[in-house]
């Protein structure tokens, strides 16, 4: 990779469009998927090829929590289920 390609790169982490994403750890993941009466199957899921689950080093099998800023929840929060692709 050449110094200006380097230059260019940016982390889509601090993009302001892009929401905190976090893998939940197996302990918390189990508590979510208990909270909320579902398997990991059921939730919606995000492919392990997705550029934000390369950058936070999600893997399959994995639970990710997305929370996002809303104007009228002030916080609004998502988990997906990391499948391969």
């Amino acid at each position: 990779m050449g110094k200006k390609q380097k230059e260019r790169e940016i982390d889509i982490l601090e993009h302001e469009l892009v929401p905190r994403h976090e893998v939940l750890s197996p302990e918390e993941a189990a508590r979510v998927l208990e909270e909320l009466g579902v398997k990991p199957t059921q939730l919606p899921y995000m492919l392990a090829s997705d550029p934000v689950a390369v950058r936070i080093g999600a893997r399959p099998g994995d639970i990710v929590k997305i929370t996002r800023k809303s104007p009228t929840a002030g916080e609004s929060v998502a988990y997906r289920y990391v499948v391969v692709g």
